[in-house]
């Protein structure tokens, strides 16, 4: 593995799905180290508005591109774009991501698996297609990140059928860059994102819906409104529970600090993880299906 970036500041960093949720809270981190940060995403009037706010609490550089992460001609546009205002890139988080209402997969709609994989799959393969051979070329060091999920990376959730599946998707295609890389000498790390932490994650991942394009709208409509994280904490409250959220900026202060480390996997709780993978392959090597009954997901 190459030598990991220790210091952000004056790097380059490039964003996807920049605007708000994990993305904003990354790029509130590396802003604060200093870094010329890169936001994109498909929003445009809330990517100018935090490409703002970011300017105003970091005072770093902070410039916002449109970009539809599922159109290859669109990713290759932003990276010629940060290339010709930068001359390079040194960390590549491609982070733009999106979730279709859970369903059985026999249930599942085919707009629902173009949508998904578009984004969450072929948003990663371009943002590394497009970047990858252009900080290759620049000869500086660099990092890419993948954000994926436990929920494919580690162990599926079923009801999240189509989701949990193009997370996995991520996870072997990351694998396999960092291998190329390390194999060819680049000077170039690759880390796996897993978002997680004590609580739930509230960010856009929940109401994603709001960007899906209408050619691919869903071919029958869900039965049940699409859950929030404030939904499922009234609902708690109700009951006299209350469900922890996980502050998205100790996630983001993670990821800075893994790829610092030159760690592959960055996770908190990845020790439970490493557990619950453990598990997971004494079932394989038994015979049995990784994923026990009653292993869920709310509905999304």
């Amino acid at each position: 593995m190459s030598a990991p970036i220790t210091d952000f500041a004056g790097r380059v960093v490039v964003i996807t799905g920049g605007a708000a949720g994990i993305g904003r809270a990354l790029a509130e981190a590396f802003a604060r180290a200093g870094a010329l940060v890169v936001l994109s995403d498909i929003e445009a009037g809330a990517l100018a508005a935090t490409a703002e706010a970011l300017r105003e609490q970091t005072g770093a550089k902070v410039d916002g591109i449109v970009a539809d992460v599922s159109d290859e001609a669109s990713v290759e546009e932003l990276a010629a774009e940060v290339f010709r205002r930068y001359g390079r890139t040194h960390v590549l988080v491609n982070n733009a991501g999106v979730g279709p209402p859970g369903a059985k997969v026999w249930e599942s709609t085919p707009n629902d698996w173009r949508w998904t994989f578009g984004v969450n799959v072929y948003g990663v393969a371009n943002g590394i297609r497009s970047f990858v051979p252009r900080m290759i070329a620049s000869g500086e060091p660099g990092h890419v990140v993948n954000t994926s999920s436990g929920d494919g990376a580690v162990a599926p959730m079923p009801n999240a059928s189509v989701y949990a599946a193009s997370k996995a998707a991520v996870a072997t295609l990351t694998e396999c860059l960092g291998a190329q890389l390390a194999e060819e000498g680049h000077p170039i790390a690759v880390s796996l994102f897993l978002p997680s932490g004590k609580g739930l994650l509230d960010t856009g991942l929940w109401t994603a819906d709001r960007n899906r394009p209408t050619d691919l709208a869903r071919e029958k409509p869900r039965s049940t409104p699409a859950m929030t994280v404030a939904g499922l904490v009234a609902a708690a409250a109700k009951d006299g529970r209350e469900i922890p959220i996980q502050p998205l900026d100790e996630v983001a202060d993670d990821v800075l600090r893994g790829i610092a480390a030159g760690e592959y996997c960055l996770m908190l709780g990845r020790d439970d993880a490493a557990k619950t993978l453990s598990v997971r392959a004494e079932r394989f090597g038994a015979g049995l299906n990784p994923t026990e009954t009653g292993h869920n997901l709310l509905d999304l």
